[in-house]
């Protein structure tokens, strides 16, 4: 029997201070059964981090040919594609030459560093894509936040982003390895 997807309830706050982007967004996301509560919340902060009415999550895991997140225009094509993780140079390429603006949020156990160095070069040759690495303990500390119902508020600063629930309050820092936010 195969397992179901857990369904998400999440509501943030969002006030972008870099995009002077203020409002809330109820949101109904669908955990896949082998994503970790990490990955999952590290989507919701990728959606703050580019709030807007268009955004979309897409199938993530079930879909090897689509962002976790993405943007489409009225004709169908794709300005902002965004992916998690540490992927091979390949399918950055792919989204590269697929989207106008591709964003990566790289995280791991801390072996983002690792990954970069041997990736670095290859990349940068892609004028549209941004790198972003999130420091492993904070996001292990966001993964805490996770449940059914995900009540969260987001701060965004220059590289600073505040979260908060009712428990807690987390900062986390963006640090760009390649492009600006």
């Amino acid at each position: 029997m195969a397992l179901k997807a857990t369904i998400i309830k999440a509501r943030l706050n969002i006030s972008d201070m870099n995009r002077h982007h203020y409002q809330e967004y109820p949101l109904t996301v669908a955990q896949h059964p082998s994503e970790t509560e990490q990955r999952l919340m590290i989507r919701l902060l990728a959606f703050a981090l580019h709030a807007n009415e268009e955004l979309q999550f897409t199938k993530g895991l079930c879909a090897e040919d689509e962002p976790e997140l993405w943007q489409r225009e009225m004709d169908d094509s794709i300005s902002l594609w965004i992916d998690l993780g540490l992927p091979d140079e390949k399918r950055l390429k792919k989204a590269c030459t697929r989207a106008k603006e591709v964003v990566l949020y790289a995280y791991g156990e801390n072996n983002q560093d690792i990954w970069w160095q041997k990736n670095q070069q290859k990349l940068s040759q892609f004028k549209n894509l941004r790198v972003v690495s999130l420091n492993y303990d904070e996001t292990q500390q966001l993964a805490a936040m996770a449940s059914r119902s995900v009540d969260l508020t987001i701060s965004i600063e220059d590289a600073e982003v505040w979260v908060s629930n009712q428990e807690q309050t987390l900062q986390i820092t963006l640090t760009w390895l390649q492009g600006q936010g």
